[in-house]
């Protein structure tokens, strides 16, 4: 199918958004940045012309002209909604060390989600994406216990393992009846980083047994209040896919390409899945050629909808501020209608 159409009239960032994830036709596509940039780049601009006075990341995206988009990251451990270290990772050895530990976590992040009330009202003007991010049952137990606890726990102590999800899960329902009477976001993600450069860190027999369960339940109120729900998992999600498909999780970023995904080839097994990313930032310093190239391996998918093109992980360091200039000016000319329509 067509994913944008010269003649569609101008949308407004919300629409433009829900369209692509719904393989609707488009006025052109998004300009996104999911992951951003890391610190170190941004302190890098500064150095190169970046005004000085910018470091909050939404400024900075709205300097660089990129559709606007604002995330809330719910933590587990920490009265924030940032990505932050957890203070308790590793902590948890087994069911007495968790129990004595959970009434010292849980925010409510009730100032957070007070806060969410003039970014509701951009949204419902159409002026910016909300999305939030919430910690997945993968992700939570392994800051808890440590990796490799948590791997013999699945087999030692899979009581332990049961009891954090059942609280998660409990928590994060919590959170989002609570984050929806302020504003339902447009979508979530769920912080897992479950895959590395071979695939999944545990089996479909783990997965089925230790976070099946509650990622239905998760996706039975994410589908109620009408939004995306999109995991995200670094390195090769390939096997993962049909796993998060099986409990209603609707896509995955950032689809590293470094880790051996191939998009195009999930867009053929999976014809619904949502896609977010998968730009190879290590062409980024490279030239424009190198550039384009990457642009245009990932035209098939974004002709086919379900798909926003995004630097698969943080711009890094070794960018220049000319060279995401050039990135932008690229970004720019391939989510015009008249090339993403082919």
């Amino acid at each position: 199918m067509n994913q944008t159409s010269p003649t569609k009239p101008a949308m407004n960032h919300v629409e433009r958004f829900r369209a692509v994830m719904r393989f609707q036709p488009v006025d052109r596509m998004p300009r996104w940045e999911w992951a951003m940039w890391w610190d170190k780049t941004i302190a890098r601009w500064h150095g190169e012309g970046l005004p000085a006075a910018l470091n909050d990341v939404f400024d900075i995206s709205c300097h660089f002209g990129l559709d606007p988009y604002k995330q809330f990251w719910f933590s587990t451990t920490e009265s924030t909604i940032e990505a932050v270290q957890h203070h308790v990772e590793g902590v948890v050895a087994g069911m007495d060390d968790y129990l004595a530990l959970r009434p010292k976590i849980y925010p409510r992040h009730e100032e957070a989600i007070a806060g969410m009330t003039p970014w509701a009202l951009r949204q419902k003007d159409g002026k910016l994406v909300v999305w939030i991010t919430l910690e997945g049952f993968f992700w939570f137990t392994r800051t808890l216990m440590g990796f490799e606890q948590f791997m013999y726990a699945y087999i030692d102590q899979p009581e332990l393992v049961h009891k954090i999800s059942e609280d998660l899960l409990a928590y994060n329902l919590d959170l989002l009846e609570r984050i929806s009477r302020v504003c339902v976001p447009v979508f979530l993600t769920i912080a897992e980083d479950m895959s590395y450069n071979n695939g999944p860190m545990i089996s479909r027999a783990i997965f089925d047994e230790f976070m099946a369960p509650y990622y239905r339940r998760l996706m039975e109120r994410v589908k109620e209040l009408d939004a995306f729900a999109i995991v995200d998992t670094d390195g090769d999600v390939t096997k993962l896919v049909p796993w998060l498909q099986s409990v209603g999780v609707d896509g995955v970023l950032p689809l590293e390409y470094q880790a051996g995904v191939d998009g195009l080839a999930l867009r053929e097994a999976y014809p619904d899945l949502l896609m977010i990313g998968h730009y190879n930032k290590l062409v980024m310093n490279q030239g424009e050629a190198a550039m384009r190239r990457e642009f245009e391996r990932l035209l098939p998918l974004m002709r086919r909808g379900g798909f926003i093109p995004s630097v698969d992980h943080q711009t890094p360091p070794g960018v220049s501020l000319q060279e995401y200039h050039l990135y932008l000016r690229l970004l720019q000319e391939y989510t015009q209608p008249d090339v993403a329509n082919g």
